[in-house]
């Protein structure tokens, strides 16, 4: 670390308080100082190149320099800069992105509600679910089940919703109307000799012992990411959503599908609902939604929501929810020019082209001992670390396995994030070729090849 007063390291370190970070080793370690983007890569501040192999915080989906965003912010900031859409005002800017937007979501969602980042847009399904449920006089029927390993971002319902307990301990979370049913991680958590097929039956009756357990009439909503990203990178298996799906209209329970990191091409599908067949009542999405750009997420509702909704609010005279940069003219701007972009550039089709080199070279570090499972669909993936050769025992937490590795492959020049489980994430910028998929683990598998696991 550079301790040379008035540093870039000295003054964060002195100043800046970081999200999701070890105070104590931030003092002790310094910041990792990023300064320049270029395609799929960055630059620290000491020239030193990196592959993003998690595109950011899995978001920048048309990498780190794209020049068709940046021309579309600044011509956005020289024609008008800020205005909100309270009181029936709106930017320009806005509607056609709304537009936009709905031409390529999954069909049935009919209206969309904008906010600033996938914890917002998730804290506003739930309001809405109760605002909805509320229109149809029905409030006991507020309760909203998630799932353990989800993640659904930090704010109070939010952090509720994640079912991880790095985002609730000390903070008093999660919320009391909050239920977690198990998640559908086949590897870590099925029993001895149960297969696929047995596991997800499992999990269907542990969901509806739980819905009984506490009332249909008291749950408003379920709540899921189509793969679970930041809880692992958790791919469900065949037939999960089809039986979650069905019971859940089977209870009049809302079904809410986080997009936040599949939507826009992640999964192979312009969403995660088209990739496993999902009819959302309710959909969030946000990062890739402006390549990264500018803050900005959206809420797409159907018209059975908004119909109820828009007699609610005419009866009480407003809907009294929203934000000072709710479909911020920047954002919009840019998120307009993202959705553009993707059609231009067949970014879809690119995904598709590149998805099997990328499999293929995650399932292929399943060679190592250590590493017990490997799965990918699309342009996301994750590794994970075992105690024990063919077995799925973890490795003692104390020895942080996922993140000692992660620091070695990011020495080696890919910068990677460790998950929960002992997992290591992969979700490279959509643009990536072929050429760099195979830089990025030729890398780290030159890094994996030299480990000493029981040294770690």
């Amino acid at each position: 670390m550079n301790k040379v007063v008035n540093s870039i390291e000295a003054k964060d370190i002195a100043n800046h308080f970081h999200p999701y970070t070890n105070p104590q080793i931030l003092k002790e370690s310094g910041p990792h100082v990023i300064c320049k983007g270029e395609g799929i890569y960055v630059y620290d501040n000491t020239g030193t190149k990196f592959i993003e192999g998690m595109s950011g915080l899995w978001c920048a989906s048309l990498g780190f320099d794209n020049k068709e965003l940046i021309e579309a912010a600044t011509k956005q900031m020289d024609k008008l800069p800020f205005y909100h859409s309270f009181a029936g005002k709106v930017p320009e800017v806005a509607a056609n992105l709304s537009e936009k937007l709905l031409k390529i979501a999954p069909k049935g969602l009919d209206k969309v509600f904008f906010c600033n980042s996938g914890s917002e847009a998730n804290d506003t399904a739930i309001k809405v679910v109760w605002y909805y449920q509320n229109a149809l006089g029905r409030p006991e029927k507020r309760k909203v089940i998630s799932r353990k390993r989800g993640y659904h971002g930090v704010t109070m319902v939010a952090g509720s919703l994640t079912g991880l307990p790095y985002a609730q301990d000390g903070f008093g979370l999660p919320l009391d109307f909050i239920r977690h049913t198990s998640s559908p991680h086949y590897f870590a958590d099925k029993y001895e000799n149960e297969d696929e097929e047995m596991f997800t039956d499992r999990l269907l009756k542990e969901l509806d012992d739980l819905i009984i357990k506490e009332g249909a009439e008291t749950i408003g909503a379920f709540i899921a990411e189509p793969v679970m990203g930041a809880g692992g990178v958790i791919i469900p298996p065949r037939d999960y959503f089809k039986k979650v799906q069905a019971l859940l209209k089977n209870y009049d329970i809302l079904f809410i599908v986080d997009e936040v990191i599949c939507g826009f091409g992640r999964t192979g599908n312009m969403w995660g609902s088209e990739t496993f067949d999902l009819k959302p009542d309710i959909l969030t999405c946000a990062k890739a939604l402006s390549g990264a750009y500018a803050p900005i997420s959206a809420l797409l509702m159907n018209e059975n929501i908004i119909s109820e909704i828009e007699k609610q609010a005419s009866d009480l005279g407003v809907f009294g929810h929203g934000f000072t940069y709710s479909a911020h003219p920047l954002s919009a701007a840019v998120a307009l020019r993202t959705l553009e972009v993707y059609e231009e550039k067949n970014i879809l089709e690119h995904v598709n082209e590149v998805k099997e080199s990328f499999i293929e070279r995650v399932k292929d570090l399943k060679k190592y001992s250590f590493v017990g499972d490997a799965r990918a669909i699309g342009l996301i993936g994750a590794i994970e670390f075992v105690a024990e050769p063919n077995t799925n025992k973890k490795p003692d937490p104390i020895r942080k396995v996922a993140a000692k590795i992660q620091q070695k492959i990011q020495e080696s020049g890919v910068i990677l994030r460790a998950l929960p489980g002992d997992s290591l994430g992969f979700c490279p910028p959509l643009i990536i070729e072929k050429r760099q998929i195979h830089e990025m683990f030729d890398k780290i598998d030159s890094v994996l090849s030299r480990i000493e696991f029981q040294n770690l």
